[in-house]
């Protein structure tokens, strides 16, 4: 039996210092979910960061198995296998993350129309991400007095009003003037939320280059869905809220992946 304090003893310190990053990213991850955020990005963030609190912890027994594994025939081809696994999900992610910085700062010429992106509304309420793009309107309006704003949303199942409702109201509460707002309150995703607000835009003979005012990690998705609609577009970012990031930067890179294959 391992005497009291034998674990720790049998550790070196930068097999502390890895179990102890890997804890600080467990509980970064693990944060949105008091507040009711939970999805692939988290999980798999805490995933990741327990496997590696537990090789930490368990450097010594786990090194001496893989030595023993990676001895026999199959085993190196697993390890070998499993490297370039890894290295191809870095290079990916390496790849994606490039994209979503470059996207981020496609910065829009003056008075561009914009058109804001919704996202989960608490009842009546935005959520903390939805809040954060209302702002990043909020300052471009601000700097750009001749522009208007499409904002765009439907109604989910969980809400009491449509995202682009919600966004009107906080808008003209922080003094922009409704006639500089036009609502479109019928999409459920980002293609359709671009493509009704162009058709919106159109109605009302509104042309031009567009900017997309949602979330940084979210705008070269969104960028490549108003490339593929023929839509000349730039980014508004929102700055997302630090506890939050974490987790839908991992989301992301699946929905990337995903749009990528589709």
């Amino acid at each position: 039996m391992m005497r009291n304090g034998g674990l720790c003893r049998g550790m070196s310190g930068w097999h502390l210092a890895l179990a102890a990053v890997g804890l600080l990213f467990f509980l970064w991850f693990f944060a949105p979910v008091f507040a009711g955020v939970c999805n692939i990005g988290n999980v798999t963030g805490m995933a990741a960061s327990a496997m590696l609190v537990c090789f930490g912890l368990f450097f010594s027994p786990v090194s001496a198995w893989l030595r023993r594994f990676s001895g026999t025939r199959g085993g190196r081809a697993v390890c070998v296998a499993a490297a370039l696994l890894a290295a191809a999900v870095l290079l990916t992610a390496l790849a994606e993350t490039a994209l979503m910085v470059r996207a981020a700062h496609n910065q829009p010429p003056e008075n561009a129309t914009a058109i804001v992106l919704g996202c989960k509304v608490n009842g009546t309420k935005p959520s903390t991400v939805l809040s954060e793009r209302i702002d990043a309107a909020y300052r471009y309006l601000q700097e750009n007095p001749g522009a208007v704003c499409v904002l765009s949303g439907g109604r989910g199942k969980d809400e009491r009003i449509s995202e682009a409702e919600c966004m009107l109201r906080e808008l003209t509460g922080k003094g922009i003037a409704p006639e500089r707002l036009l609502l479109e309150d019928a999409s459920t995703d980002t293609r359709e939320n671009l493509e009704y607000s162009m058709a919106l835009l159109r109605e009302r003979g509104l042309e031009g280059p567009v900017t997309i005012v949602t979330s940084e990690f979210h705008a070269y998705r969104a960028g490549r869905t108003a490339e593929r609609l023929g839509i000349t577009a730039y980014s508004t970012p929102s700055r997302t809220f630090f506890l939050y990031l974490p987790t839908f930067y991992v989301r992301e890179l699946y929905g990337i992946l995903y749009y990528w294959i589709r």
